[in-house]
């Protein structure tokens, strides 16, 4: 009895930080993506990295990184990580520093031609991601001047425009707003003091106002209500917008009251995006305020918004009155089961929908069984399914089979990071069996699958025609289940994703003291790597 306590308590203090969680590695790729679009003395020297470059770039970092501290803990299996998880960290910061030096990378065709003009589009996006002084304004906007041109769309992306810029960029924009109809001034004021960027929003606005717009990108300008506000005289003057992005804006909830607020029509908007805000419940139904107003938008994006059960219910009840929808993206939320039933009422109103993304929203089995009964008898030609993270186990799982089994034109279904184990994947499995000609990727990764569930996912989609991808990564299937499915491959082995994170010999878990000693891991190795910095060396 002795004996059995020492091994219990053992085992119950022993923490292993090495390897990090799925979810661990995509945060330290998102803090990382930030730390390389943050202006600083190495970004006014060697450019600023736009956020696309900096996201792959920070991907390989951490890929990198991850292989060289996976490689150190393989030399040391017998101690707790902590060692790994320094390589993993020193290795990441001295990569960035590399990226960062390295600058933006910049295309032949770019440095050949710094805008990019075709017909009635004017774009100086092109090239590296830099500050933007009067004196190249004046050369670089220099077609603005011709006279007769025809340019109904300009782009004026990822330049950085100060006031002395602006001040050239003013009166041209000016000659020619009567025919503009889009207007892209998204990252256009990247590393300006608050002062100076809300001075340069103010005029180009002021200066914009009274276009007839059916296109306007407002994104990754960290606007804030002061932001938005800047814009007041643009938005107020805008009645036929059919397109309106606010991607990585800074939309809090005062900042989403004041869209709100100052957009006089929302009749004729089609696309409406949020992505990547601090939106919040309150925010959402400032939101859901545009969205009632919107009977005719078909693509609808507020994802990674902070919006929780009241704010998701708000939106699913706006919603209601967008019948025409075609693309709705609701992931990395935190709706919860309430949210997700309210959302199912709406959903059942659809009948043109083709990609819903619901991932990562708290859903359970609960609220994913009331989104899929409701999507089975609607949205008939519905070709994107994402539910990804959401705790749906093998009870859920027999609501989505059946939703599934009725979707002909499904092309990708990703209900990777659950918990449908074999039962439930043996369902959706068969639920893919006939009439599937259109899948081309499923992902059904982390799912605590064996070998029979993944045999039989790997057995139903090698026979579809056209077939691209089946990821079953990250579960336990055994090494007898590993060889039969790349057996039932071996003729087209591409279509078969990497399993290098399978664990033959994985466990379900259910010891209570082991998920609270596996949760204290994955938060004391967040810890170790949340102020990872750029080390600046020589």
């Amino acid at each position: 009895m002795e004996s059995g306590t020492q091994a219990f308590q053992q085992r119950s203090l022993s923490v292993k930080l090495w390897p990090p969680s799925h979810g661990t590695r995509l945060m330290l790729v998102e803090r990382m993506t930030k730390n390389l679009t943050t202006p600083s003395i190495f970004s006014r020297k060697y450019g600023l990295l736009s956020n696309e470059e900096a996201e792959e770039d920070a991907k390989k970092i951490e890929e990198l990184a991850f292989a060289a501290a996976d490689q150190h803990y393989k030399k040391e299996p017998d101690g707790d990580g902590s060692s790994a998880v320094q390589v993993y960290a020193k290795e990441s910061s001295r990569l960035m520093l590399e990226a960062i030096k390295r600058g933006p990378t910049v295309k032949d065709e770019e440095i050949a031609d710094k805008t990019s003009i075709h017909e009635t589009v004017f774009d100086i996006s092109g090239g590296r991601r830099a500050f933007i002084d009067a004196e190249e304004a004046e050369e670089i906007l220099k077609p603005l001047r011709e006279p007769g041109n025809s340019y109904t769309k300009i782009c004026f992306s990822n330049r950085s425009f100060g006031l002395d810029a602006a001040n050239v960029a003013a009166p041209l924009l000016s000659s020619v707003k009567q025919q503009l109809t889009e207007v892209d001034l998204s990252d256009f004021i990247a590393g300006r003091p608050e002062s100076e960027a809300l001075e340069v929003m103010n005029l180009f606005s002021s200066v914009l106002e009274g276009c007839q717009l059916r296109y306007l990108n407002l994104s990754n300008n960290a606007l804030g209500e002061k932001g938005v506000r800047a814009f007041g005289a643009l938005l107020k003057s805008q009645n036929n917008l059919e397109e309106l992005y606010l991607i990585n804006d800074g939309i809090s909830e005062e900042a989403a009251q004041a869209v709100s607020e100052l957009i006089p029509s929302t009749k004729k908007l089609k696309v409406l995006q949020f992505h990547n805000n601090m939106t919040g419940d309150e925010g959402a139904i400032a939101i859901s305020d545009i969205v009632k107003c919107s009977p005719a938008l078909e693509d609808f994006r507020c994802s990674s918004t902070r919006v929780g059960t009241d704010g998701g219910v708000a939106l699913a009840e706006a919603l209601k009155t967008c019948t025409r929808l075609k693309k709705l993206d609701l992931r990395d939320n935190m709706f919860g089961v309430g949210a997700g039933v309210a959302l199912s009422k709406a959903l059942s109103l659809f009948a043109g929908l083709t990609e819903v993304y619901l991932s990562y929203l708290n859903l359970e089995d609960d609220g994913a069984e009331a989104l899929a009964n409701a999507l089975k008898e609607s949205a008939p030609s519905l070709e994107v399914l994402d539910m990804a993270g959401n705790d749906i186990t093998a009870k859920g799982a027999a609501s989505l089979a059946a939703c599934i089994a009725s979707k002909q034109f499904l092309s990708k279904l990703n209900l990777a990071e659950n918990e449908l184990k074999d039962e439930g994947a043996i369902l959706i499995g068969k639920s893919l069996g006939e009439g599937h000609g259109q899948l081309n990727e499923v992902d059904m990764s982390t799912n605590a699958i064996r070998r029979a569930g993944a045999r039989l996912l790997a057995q139903v989609v090698v026979k579809i025609p056209g077939f691209k991808l089946l990821n079953i990564n990250g579960n336990f299937i055994s090494d007898e289940g590993i060889d039969e499915i790349k057996e039932l491959f071996k003729s087209s082995p591409d279509m078969l994703g990497s399993l290098e994170d399978n664990d033959p010999e994985g466990e379900d878990y259910e010891d209570e003291d082991e998920d609270e000693e596996n949760a204290g891991e994955g938060n004391e190795l967040e810890f170790k790597l949340k102020d990872l910095k750029i080390e600046q060396g020589e």
